[in-house]
């Protein structure tokens, strides 16, 4: 016992040094949870509701959750910027997919059917981001399902599961059922972000504007 007591002393100094500000970090955790979870729960049909898309750690000290249309162009850029962002915070930084294909778009509500007939076979993401990739050909498409069965196929999915999963309800379900959490957010365009549960202005809706929220949503709060 002796032989590691110094360790252990060295250990406890650590501890107590870094205990507040590990309290901070999970105190701020514990009550982005909460306030996540108040607003789901709050939310119009949040009984038996599905989970979100999430990419990311559960515990990340931020969440980005965002409402988007797969063709609104502004949200094509927005998600290369967020890409960039989840990169340089890894760890930290957490993401929430939310549907909110805008009437004026023909082929948005198609598009988002796509995206989670792809995860149904765990393709969400990689969807995702081949939608925005490629938006400019798909988006002036005549016929969008051959387009979207093609993305299948590049992904390695079963193409003939995926054009089943297209036309299942519960597929249409997820897509309303954030449609539904929109509504009670009261967001009304796309793309709308939401940092730690606080809107965030459009007009920092770039990297510089973004970088600057995160920044300040990992500082930690000072004591009540």
């Amino acid at each position: 016992m002796k032989r590691y007591l110094p360790f252990l002393i060295i250990a406890l100094v650590a501890a107590a040094t870094a205990g507040s500000g590990v309290m901070t970090y999970r105190a701020k955790v514990a009550a982005i949870a909460e306030s996540e979870a108040k607003a789901t729960a709050s939310a119009p049909g949040a009984k038996g509701a599905m989970p979100p898309r999430t990419r990311g750690q559960k515990m990340a000290a931020v969440t980005i959750e965002e409402f988007a249309d797969f063709q609104c162009p502004p949200c094509a850029s927005l998600s290369t910027i967020i890409q960039t962002l989840e990169q340089d915070y890894h760890g930290k930084v957490r993401v929430i997919f939310r549907h909110y294909p805008l009437p004026n778009h023909q082929h948005a509500r198609p598009a988002a059917y796509a995206a989670e007939a792809a995860a149904m076979q765990g393709k969400f993401w990689e969807f995702h981001d081949l939608l925005y990739k490629t938006q400019s050909v798909w988006s002036k498409a005549t016929e969008i399902r051959p387009l979207l069965t093609g993305y299948a196929a590049t992904l390695g999915l079963d193409v003939n599961k995926f054009s089943a999963d297209l036309d299942k309800p519960e597929t249409s379900a997820r897509i309303n059922a954030d449609q539904e959490r929109a509504a009670a957010l009261g967001v009304k365009q796309t793309p709308t972000l939401f940092v730690n549960n606080q809107v965030v202005p459009v007009a920092s809706f770039n990297a510089e504007g973004l970088r600057a929220v995160i920044k300040a949503a990992l500082e930690p709060r000072p004591s009540p």
